[in-house]
């Protein structure tokens, strides 16, 4: 019985009424865009929305959430499975009421797990999708293997991208990259477009039509529009403060649409296709299954 197997077998036995968590995986098609920030605060806004929220990052050998955070993690979550740590020990409280997990040195520690290691890693995922409501996965950007695993395990799908030519160009070769995947399934995956750093909400709609003109007419992909967030001062004085901007100056602009973005995801609950995704369990069980193919 291969890893796949194995993980799935162990799945199909927990509890199906088991809570779990609605996963958002946020990712760019080139890194300096912002994405990690918009990570950070909308995990915020969930917060003051009464959701419990553990921001995963895997950004591996990166750490941005705890750069951001200036707060340096004891465990990640390869110490769960590799070295006996407990759930609790990983998950890193932040500010605003929120938890973090790093996830370690990378994804290729998943891929010669043993038995009683894959039966950890479902019992952390359990856990996890038991302890929030809401999870949000900070990718690395670009395509990289491991990024465009987690993208394809995912089915909430959250792409930030700024006005810049390059990077409404990067974040088509990530959309190309997803469609020519083999195990692509647009049923599965929800892209949402967010605009980030713009001068005006008519830069954001026309950065959104751009984008999905070229993306219809040359992918045959459907997404999204989920607004934009405006570039101002405050934010990059929270930066600096090293903190969240929804915190530090609530009233900004900048965190005012994300506190509106996030007002509009917890009304499109996503449950219908969490129900298929099975929350973080059937994520990593995903990519597990897609590595031993």
């Amino acid at each position: 019985m291969d890893q796949a197997e194995q993980l799935r077998n162990l799945i199909k036995q927990q509890n199906r009424q088991q809570h779990l968590a609605r996963v958002i995986t946020v990712t760019s098609g080139k890194g300096g865009v912002g994405k990690s920030n918009i990570s950070l605060n909308l995990a915020i806004s969930f917060s003051k929305l009464r959701k419990r929220v553990v921001i995963l990052d895997a950004d591996f050998g990166l750490a941005n959430i705890e750069v951001m955070l200036g707060i340096r993690p004891g465990y990640s979550l390869a110490d769960v499975i590799f070295r006996g740590r407990s759930v609790s020990e990983i998950i890193t409280k932040g500010p605003g009421n929120i938890g973090f997990v790093s996830g370690g040195s990378g994804i290729n520690e998943l891929t010669s797990l043993n038995s009683d290691q894959i039966r950890i890693l479902v019992n952390v995922m359990y856990q996890l999708d038991n302890i929030a409501d809401v999870v949000i996965i900070d990718t690395g950007a670009g395509i990289s293997e491991s990024v465009m695993e987690m993208i394809l395990s995912s089915t909430e799908l959250l792409l930030v991208a700024t006005p810049e030519p390059a990077s409404i160009t990067d974040a088509y070769v990530l959309l190309k990259t997803l469609k020519n995947q083999p195990d692509y399934d647009e049923e599965m995956i929800k892209i949402r477009l967010l605009g980030n750093r713009t001068q005006s909400r008519a830069e954001g709609k026309e950065l959104y039509d751009k984008l999905n003109s070229v993306v219809g007419r040359f992918l045959d992909m459907r997404m999204d529009y989920m607004g934009a967030v405006p570039y101002d001062s405050y934010l990059q004085k929270a930066v600096m403060k090293q903190r969240p901007v929804c915190l530090a100056y609530p009233d900004a602009p900048s965190a005012k649409a994300i506190q509106d973005l996030a007002v509009i995801l917890n009304n499109q609950s996503g449950r219908k296709i969490d129900v298929h995704g099975h929350g973080l369990s059937g994520i990593f069980s995903r990519m597990i299954h897609n590595r031993n193919r």
